[in-house]
């Protein structure tokens, strides 16, 4: 039997110490990735020093995993060279096959898979307890890492790849999309929360002619009517703000608040003839369609409006917006004690859903939890004319998107109630076409 120099102890020590630190460089490494940004940024605000490390180290993450690589790979490469030597002496040619099977093993699962899993597990406390080290590494490595990121972009630039310094490809809204999507498929966020997260941030996104009320459902007011007919009209609508026109509903002249109508009969005694309908009107605001909902938020803000009648780009009155229906956009459907229940989206017994036409595609992905397309129409009827590529007749069924559509109801040239299932896994149908 080869008898063991004891002078491999300090080498077989050496082996063992430099896998402790590839654990460490590979645990810092996905700890470090996988902390969430949010979170570290919260701690900071807090008052946490080890939050504020963290923050700083991860603010360049190229220069972090450099040196992160360039110390794992030291250390990796070392630790197999004294392994190479040592096993050598101790069995001679099958030495190398001998060191490399155990340094396999000793550095997959020790110094990859298991501080990796307990940093996937732990991210956040690793990380902070990680970083004051790995502060010091950075900067120890800053001028060989300088040099490789050069070396890098260099390499990359050749084949077409350009890395611009700071250079993000999602915005920080996809960010936080992406953030409140999984933490919602995750069980960890409740759909309604999601809805108000995802609302809020699509703020930018969506634009008037999205959300208004169509022109043919606003009830408008004939100027020319005397004025106690005008004010029994007033009062038995169901809303508080409405546009007065002359001659054409075209032609908006004002807009009547009924809260303006109350004060005017009081003060004339209950006498609406006394009532001069013209001067007790205030100026009509005017939006382009095309203004988003986070730009007209701003906008009713520093006007101090909350109704705005939505115009095209050849002044034509396409419908009007409220603050409220902005505010819906994020908080979902708000009713009032006057508000009329609208029965646009009804469930049925079949597993269908029974969609009035002029529901939008958002209310309808809201309400059902559903991911209809919006970018090619508003309103579910205008998306199975848009797939259709003409105004389909009552009964004839359509398959897109993954769903079903059949028509119920028409009325001359609009589409007024569709029937929407979703098409079950393995059923085929053809996508685009009349079944």
């Amino acid at each position: 039997m080869t008898e063991i120099d004891p002078n491999l102890a300090p080498t077989a020590g050496a082996v063992i110490a430099l896998l402790f630190l590839s654990a460490f460089f590979s645990g810092s490494e996905t700890a470090l990735t996988a902390t969430s940004r949010a979170r570290m940024r919260k701690l900071e605000t807090d008052g946490d020093k080890r939050a504020a490390r963290v923050n700083a180290l991860i603010r360049d993450r190229e220069r972090l995993i450099g040196a992160i690589l360039l110390g794992n790979n030291l250390v990796n490469i070392l630790a197999s060279a004294l392994a190479t030597t040592m096993f050598l002496e101790l069995f001679g040619q099958t030495g190398v096959a001998w060191a490399t099977l155990v340094m396999t093993l000793l550095v997959v699962i020790f110094a990859e898979v298991a501080p990796k899993s307990a940093a996937i597990a732990r991210p956040d406390s690793i990380a902070m307890f990680v970083a004051p080290i790995m502060r010091w590494i950075v900067v120890a490595f800053a001028p060989v890492t300088r040099i490789l990121q050069l070396v890098v972009r260099g390499g990359l630039s050749l084949v077409g790849i350009r890395l611009a310094e700071g250079e993000q490809i999602f915005s920080a809204a996809d960010e936080l999309r992406g953030a409140v999507e999984l933490h919602h498929e995750e069980g960890g966020l409740e759909k309604g929360a999601r809805d108000i997260f995802r609302g809020a941030l699509d703020l930018d996104e969506i634009t008037l002619d999205e959300i208004m009320i169509h022109r043919k459902e606003i009830d408008m007011l004939d100027i020319a009517l005397k004025p106690s007919a005008l004010i029994a009209q007033a009062l038995k609508s169901g809303h508080t703000r409405l546009p007065l026109y002359r001659d054409t509903p075209e032609n908006i002249v004002g807009v009547l608040h009924a809260k303006d109508v109350l004060s005017a009969l009081w003060e004339a005694e209950g006498n609406a003839a006394r009532i001069n309908i013209e001067e007790l009107s205030r100026t009509p605001y005017f939006a382009p369609e095309t203004t988003t909902l986070s730009e007209q938020l701003d906008n009713f803000k520093r006007r101090q409006e909350h109704f705005a009648l939505v115009v095209d780009e050849y002044g034509s009155i396409m419908g009007l917006v409220t603050l409220e229906d902005i505010i819906e956009e994020i908080v979902g459907e708000i009713e009032d004690e006057h508000d009329l229940p609208v029965q646009g989206v009804r469930p049925q017994t079949d597993g269908s859903i029974n969609v009035d036409g002029n529901v939008t595609i958002r209310d309808l992905n809201r309400a059902m939890d559903w991911s209809l397309p919006d970018e090619e129409a508003v309103t579910v009827a205008g998306l199975v004319i848009h797939e259709a590529q003409s105004i389909p007749d009552v009964g004839q069924t359509f398959a897109f998107h993954g769903y079903r559509f059949r028509i119920v109801r028409r009325r001359r040239n609009q589409i007024t109630a569709i029937s929407v299932a979703p098409i079950e896994t393995g059923e085929t149908a053809p996508d685009y076409k009349d079944i």
